[in-house]
């Protein structure tokens, strides 16, 4: 994926689930798998992006992500939340749910 056609596709879309990983990371990936079964069951309008940072350098400097994991959650084109390493799934469940339903009905 390049840098313009994510930018094109968090322009276009509802909402998108950015979520910068590394392969030998696993806290990565460990938390992938619960990230998809929240996003998939709360939000099912928003993108799912998985990226590699490394393998993704361009976009990864671009968004400013120098860790990983990292997920940036953009809502009507601009950036609405941004976890690192010790996200709350609740917490962010919750703090994603309201706009998220008066974007959506």
């Amino acid at each position: 994926m390049t840098l313009e056609a994510l930018q094109n596709t968090i322009k276009n879309e509802v909402g998108v689930l950015l979520y910068f990983s590394g392969e030998h990371c696993n806290v990565c990936h460990a938390l992938r798998p619960k990230f998809k079964e929240v996003f998939d069951a709360n939000f099912p309008l928003l993108k799912q992006i998985y990226l590699d940072a490394h393998e993704n350098l361009e976009i990864s400097v671009h968004f400013r992500v120098f860790s990983v994991p990292t997920m940036i959650v953009f809502l009507d084109g601009k950036e609405f939340a941004r976890e690192g390493r010790s996200v709350s799934m609740h917490q962010l469940t919750e703090k994603l749910k309201r706009p998220y339903t008066m974007m959506t009905e």
